[in-house]
């Protein structure tokens, strides 16, 4: 199976030289396996994965939850507007179908946008991701499991050949509060891709007002579950906009400390697992 980033930031998109080496696109992960695709999140950088799509495109896409740095990059979704294209969408939760297609379609309706969601020509089919409930797609079996997050987030581990992943963007953990059936899905993942937005100055209102309740991690908790389910890699997620590269690659350099295996998520950066 391999791995692509395609958006690393959380919150809002980022420009400028400080983020040119890690990327400032919102989240969007690529994952294949014996030619089949599977894309998670639909943020920003969902826009230059779909110019590098072959046609006809038949895909799956998956969402952890439909807050705006998840969603905004659908609408600049070019095989979307394709008639041989087929877009099976999985929302979350229960009813995740109506709500995720109501969500693309108000994004996609003035005064927001000028283009409406019924302009998109592709084939597609809306369905729900229930907790601990697999989806079989080609070679893939993806069970979807509940985050703690404002409004709520999926979690996805995906499994294809004898590579396991987890994408955990958007979530507030700490290992001691690690829920047990989260620490069992990640049990010795490959490959585990988590928030780590904040540091834990941050996050415990050192620097700053405390980040406590606001949906995300720190690199330093990151490492610890890591560490703690038997994780091969991490790949720390969710960079805040405002962090410069360098930044980030210090907190990753703290998160080594702790899992040696750490690492930021880079656009573009390709990872082969199995």
């Amino acid at each position: 199976m391999q791995v692509r980033f395609w958006g690393v930031r959380g919150s809002v998109a980022s420009s400028g030289s400080h983020v040119a080496k890690l990327g400032g696109n919102t989240s969007c992960l690529e994952l294949t396996h014996d030619g089949h695709r599977l894309i998670f999140d639909a943020g920003t950088g969902l826009r230059a994965l779909g110019e590098t799509l072959p046609t006809p495109v038949d895909t799956t896409l998956f969402f952890s939850h439909l807050h705006w740095d998840h969603v905004q990059g659908f609408p600049f979704f070019a095989p979307a507007f394709r008639p041989d294209t087929h877009l099976r969408l999985y929302g979350p939760g229960v009813d995740g179908a109506r709500h995720l297609r109501d969500a693309l379609a108000r994004q996609m309706s003035p005064p927001h946008f000028p283009v409406p969601l019924s302009a998109m020509r592709a084939r597609m089919d809306f369905a729900d991701a229930l907790p601990g409930r697999a989806v079989e797609t080609g070679p893939f079996r993806v069970t979807p499991f509940e985050l703690p997050h404002p409004q709520g987030c999926l979690g996805y581990l995906v499994e294809a050949g004898d590579a396991r992943v987890a994408y955990c963007t958007d979530v507030e953990l700490t290992h001691e509060r690690l829920p047990s059936e989260v620490g069992r899905l990640l049990a010795g993942v490959d490959a585990l891709v988590l928030d780590a937005q904040y540091t834990r100055d941050e996050y415990e209102g050192r620097v700053g007002p405390s980040k406590v309740g606001w949906g995300h991690s720190t690199n330093l908790d990151a490492a610890h579950i890591a560490r703690a389910v038997g994780a091969r890699r991490l790949f720390l997620f969710h960079h805040d906009p405002a962090r410069t590269d360098a930044q980030v690659e210090d907190m990753a350099e703290e998160a080594r400390a702790i899992f040696p295996a750490s690492e930021p998520a880079r656009e573009n950066k390709r990872v082969m697992l199995g």
